[in-house]
């Protein structure tokens, strides 16, 4: 689904849950959904909200954050640097993560070996896989953009 298929979505959803489609709600969405491979923290939501409606708030972030996760538009991720980030939710097609302990740079990745064995190891032990989340924390070999802290 592409971002104007998301939104339209998000706004059906909206409705359906019988609550308002308002414009800061709207331009949140829209942060969002358009930043594909991102993982952006509630302050960077905020921001890039701001830029597209002036007056938003970080509670307006917030909550809406919460309705677009409740709704399984979005994705939550805790990284390991006391901020949750979030992505576009997208039942379609899994990925994981490499997040560096330094920076922060977080790289998404898909392998199909590791899906596999995941799914082999569940079945030797008598289960399905129904979700799962893998998450591998690195250190950037070159080009680490924490300049206090060098490798």
């Amino acid at each position: 689904m592409n971002a104007t298929e998301r939104i339209k979505a998000f706004r059906s959803y909206l409705g359906s849950q019988g609550l308002k489609l308002t414009t800061q709600r709207d331009a949140i969405a829209k942060v969002l959904f358009t930043s594909e491979g991102e993982h952006l923290s509630l302050p960077e939501l905020l921001e890039r909200a701001q830029k597209i409606r002036s007056g938003i708030g970080y509670a307006t972030v917030y909550r809406t954050m919460r309705l677009l996760v409740d709704g399984g538009f979005a994705s939550e991720h805790q990284f390991g640097d006391g901020q949750t980030r979030y992505e576009p939710a997208d039942d379609t097609k899994h990925h994981d993560h490499l997040i560096c302990v330094r920076c922060g740079k977080v790289v998404e990745f898909e392998d199909p070996v590791i899906e596999a064995r995941q799914d082999a190891i569940a079945a030797q032990n008598g289960f399905e896989v129904v979700a799962h989340r893998l998450e591998i924390y690195v250190r950037c070999l070159q080009g680490c953009e924490d300049k206090d802290n060098p490798a």
